[in-house]
């Protein structure tokens, strides 16, 4: 990364961004960098920022920072696909897994990007083409059974051959940054960020085979509609794309460093992980103690 000469803000739909955005456009002013927003949220962006498309924010912005939660993070970090800006989170409200820094924290973490003290660490995306468009998700791509049709019923592939059947409320292809998402709740494994591969988890499975698998990331996943199977609604980071029917095919792919965010050393995943998850710790083993147990007396000889 070199100097910063755009830095681009995206914004949470709702919640208040005045502090964070005046910290951005009082360093960009300091650094000669131009402050850069999408149209629809120039309002909240300040006088100085310029209004964009999306693909000019891509293509222009030497950084990029996510005012918000875990879902501005990842519609930052999708704006971030097929530029060079890595992106940084901060953290509005409730803490998530993806922001590095709370707000109080952004003058001092500009300063560290500014002297390029941080890393970027690359995350990795899921990609279908659904109706006819490629969508790329950072957390998962997802086949959901709608309310009141029959379930999903899937047929897997891995590179082309036959491996296994879900009958299931859905199906989730999820990359290790969706590891802590909907994979999550369905009871699938936390997986670190920095490994490649992709999860596919049934939700409420009720087939003979209901485990979950992890696919290296240069494997390709097919996922065909069964006969028997209902209408699907296909969502990419929790967005309703399209639908599938019996007989559709979706293709997903894994995409490798999609995008990057920025990493300044204050946290690690784990760290995250355990205060979002409000972990305590290895739990203890309970010592039991058994009350003594009678010993017979010897046989006479």
């Amino acid at each position: 990364m070199g100097a910063v000469n755009a830095v681009a803000v995206v914004l949470h739909p709702e919640r208040d961004c005045g502090y964070a955005i005046g910290a951005v456009s009082d360093w960009a002013r300091a650094h000669g960098a131009t402050v850069l927003g999408r149209a629809d949220e120039l309002a909240r962006a300040g006088e100085h920022a310029e209004a964009v498309t999306a693909e000019d924010l891509t293509l222009r912005a030497d950084l990029i920072i996510s005012l918000g939660g875990d879902g501005t993070m990842l519609r930052a970090m999708r704006l971030a696909v097929g530029g060079r800006a890595p992106v940084l989170g901060v953290n509005l409200g409730r803490l998530g897994f993806l922001a590095e820094i709370d707000v109080p924290d952004l003058p001092q973490a500009l300063s560290a990007i500014d002297e390029h003290r941080f890393t970027a660490e690359p995350r990795s995306a899921v990609s279908a083409v659904i109706d006819g468009r490629e969508t790329v998700a950072f957390n998962d791509i997802v086949l959901i059974r709608r309310p009141g049709d029959p379930s999903a019923a899937v047929a897997l592939r891995v590179d082309g051959q036959p491996f296994v059947r879900y009958a299931a409320d859905a199906v989730i292809a999820a990359t290790p940054t969706g590891s802590t998402a909907y994979s999550f709740s369905a009871g699938g494994p936390l997986v670190s960020p920095g490994a490649e591969g992709m999860l596919v988890v049934p939700v409420a499975p009720h087939s003979a085979f209901n485990r979950a698998l992890f696919l290296s990331a240069g494997e390709k996943l097919s996922l065909e509609l069964l006969p028997q199977s209902g209408e699907l609604g296909v969502e990419a980071d929790g967005r309703l794309m399209g639908s599938v029917r019996p007989g559709d095919v979706v293709e997903v792919v894994m995409v490798p460093a999609a995008a990057k965010v920025i990493r300044l050393g204050g946290t690690t995943f784990y760290q995250r992980a355990q205060r979002k998850l409000r972990l305590s710790g290895s739990a203890e083993a309970e010592t039991v103690v058994s009350p003594p147990t009678a010993v017979s007396p010897p046989h006479a000889g």
